[in-house]
């Protein structure tokens, strides 16, 4: 990350900024840097003006307590005053939810949303999972037991326990120790996991939902309710792909939504 911009309540945030055309802000989803969106960045600068940055608590940025949804919405505002002070969000998994969330708070400047599988529960069986997911997560952090916060991050998202086993062992872990504590701030944005209907009707600009058709079916339907719970909503599925989404095949469903 070459730039820094400060946040409203003085957090530093490190990010970079490429291309030219429309302006689009990049939100990367849990245990994930800037560097996540990166590939993607590096394809929709072909035709627009991408931001990348590190969600505070993370990579370059900095971090101030207490934590609160709110402050991260603002931070994307600190980000699209740098670009002029319009800019579309997109957003992956609950980097997704973040940018709902500021777009449905009237976060000035935010010219539409494009979401990748934000994981929303649908079923009732889900909810009560984010819900147990969400207490033992609290009490792992309590504790300082950062190893113990990201199996649970990993088991949420169906990784089988000798692939988590494994992970431990491998030199990514120490970094997704690093980055543990910031689990909690997309629980937070998650706000109990279900899709936020009311608070999306309150959405008005543009939204495109996005999913892959080889990912779980849930993960779908949740992009789906997206589309239809905001007031302009479209839903698009990308044929073999899943979660970890081939830059190639997202970018000209993003360039063809921003108009570039």
């Amino acid at each position: 990350m070459d730039r820094t911009v400060t946040s409203r309540d003085g957090t530093s945030l490190a990010y970079t900024r490429s291309g030219r055309g429309p302006a689009i802000v990049l939100v990367s989803g849990a245990m994930s840097t800037g560097a996540t969106t990166a590939p993607l960045a590096a394809r929709l600068a072909e035709r627009c003006e991408v931001v990348v940055y590190d969600r505070r608590g993370r990579g370059g940025s900095g971090d101030t307590e207490p934590y609160a949804v709110a402050r991260e919405v603002e931070d994307l505002g600190a980000l699209i005053g740098e670009v002029g002070g319009s800019a579309a969000l997109y957003g992956v998994s609950s980097g997704g939810a973040l940018a709902l969330e500021a777009a449905a708070s009237g976060l000035e400047g935010v010219s539409r949303v494009a979401v990748y599988e934000p994981p929303f529960a649908l079923s009732e069986e889900d909810a009560r999972a984010r819900q147990r997911y969400t207490e033992r997560l609290t009490e792992a952090l309590r504790r300082g037991a950062r190893g113990d916060a990201v199996e649970l991050f990993l088991s949420l998202t169906g990784l089988a326990p000798e692939m988590i086993e494994s992970a431990r062992s491998s030199p990514m872990w120490p970094g997704m120790e690093a980055v543990a504590p910031t689990l909690a701030y997309d629980d937070a944005v998650m706000g109990g996991g279900r899709v936020p209907r009311e608070r999306l009707a309150a959405v008005r600009v543009p939204v495109l939902a996005v999913a892959g058709g080889a990912s779980p079916q849930w993960l779908r339907e949740a992009a789906r309710a997206v589309a239809e719970v905001v007031p302009e909503g479209e839903y698009r599925c990308l044929e073999d792909q899943n979660h970890m989404v081939d830059p190639d095949a997202l970018a000209p469903v993003l360039t063809e939504f921003l108009g570039a």
